[in-house]
């Protein structure tokens, strides 16, 4: 049986799967924007190192947020899996973006600034768009598991409760 923080974490690589695609399109016939892997590169202070970007992406979005997700779950105030999903990565975002991105953040020599607004509207606004798609497949993969783990404990023809 697996626990809420494995689903969680199933979870939160498998959604991170999904905005990595987003992310390499972003990357490879845009930018659109500032793509968030080249955002945690500066962030963590090595612009011209890519792949320490991506490396953070697929660390912080399965095995921190999913996890993190897996916990909180059942105490978002929202009906479904999905809905619970955006609410907790807007949530994330809107927390990084206040905290870790000011605090961190220099792009161009310049501080990224509150929710990345140094690298424009158009950023802020991918931001949010990939993050709430980031909470849709979290949210249903996880709520995939926890129905799966459901039915694999009732009792044919027994009521769940």
């Amino acid at each position: 049986m697996m626990s809420r923080v494995q689903k969680g974490m199933i979870a939160g690589l498998a959604a991170t799967i999904a905005v990595s695609v987003l992310e390499a399109a972003n990357l490879f016939f845009g930018p659109w924007a500032a793509s968030f892997p080249r955002l945690l590169s500066v962030m963590l202070q090595m612009p011209d190192l890519l792949a320490a970007g991506w490396v953070a992406h697929l660390l912080v979005g399965a095995f921190v947020l999913g996890p993190l997700f897996g916990v909180l779950c059942p105490r978002l105030p929202t009906d479904t899996p999905e809905s619970k999903g955006i609410l907790f990565a807007v949530g994330a975002f809107i927390v990084m973006g206040l905290t870790v991105a000011p605090a961190v953040g220099m792009l161009g020599g310049r501080p990224v600034g509150i929710f990345f607004m140094q690298a424009g509207f158009g950023t802020l606004a991918w931001m949010i768009a990939s993050h709430a798609i980031y909470g849709i497949v979290l949210g249903s993969v996880y709520g995939r598991l926890v129905e799966r783990a459901r039915r694999a404990h009732t009792p044919n023809g027994a009521p769940a409760h």
